[in-house]
């Protein structure tokens, strides 16, 4: 018996070697190929994810650092236009400036030979007067023939008194 177990037990040890290599074949032809080509792919697609997500990090990186020199850019071309635009307002106030002080001067030379005009006119009306007064004076005086001093004084008055002044 010992013998028929020990054959019993090399025949089913060489039966179960045999089942096993064949599921070990059958397996590796139809579970363990689709299964590493699974795992094969998936892993594929998870490195170009990996490299696409890096390659996006870099694109990111890449936009940020265009939008700050952009952003530099704006800023210095803002600067630069503020400044053109107070160098232009400084222009058009000192333009503004002298426009103003050379009407005025026009204007104060205007008025300066106007007064010197009315003056010239006043001074002549003022000589007429002074002449016509005079003449009538005289004429006062010598109507009267006085032959005294006092009275003439007395009647120069008296006729500096009705005289009309303009």
């Amino acid at each position: 018996m010992e013998k028929l177990i020990s054959e019993f037990s090399v025949g089913l040890f060489f039966w179960q070697t045999l089942l096993f290599l064949a599921l070990l074949l059958l397996l590796r032809k139809f579970a363990w190929k689709p299964t590493l080509n699974a795992v094969n792919t998936r892993e594929k697609f998870i490195e170009e994810s990996l490299e696409n997500a890096e390659e996006a990090k870099r694109e990111l990186e890449r936009i940020k650092e265009k939008n700050h020199a952009l952003l530099a850019e704006a800023r210095e071309e803002r600067d630069k236009l503020l400044a053109e635009g107070k160098v232009i307002k400084d222009e058009i106030v000192s333009e503004a400036r002298t426009k103003a002080k050379e009407e005025a001067d026009k204007i104060l030379a205007a008025t300066r030979e106007e007064i010197k005009v009315e003056k010239t006119k006043a001074l002549s009306e003022l000589k007429n007067s002074v002449a016509e007064i005079s003449f009538e004076i005289a004429e006062i005086v010598l109507s009267e023939k006085l032959s005294e001093s006092d009275k003439q004084s007395e009647t120069v008055k008296k006729a500096l008194s009705e005289i009309n002044f303009n």
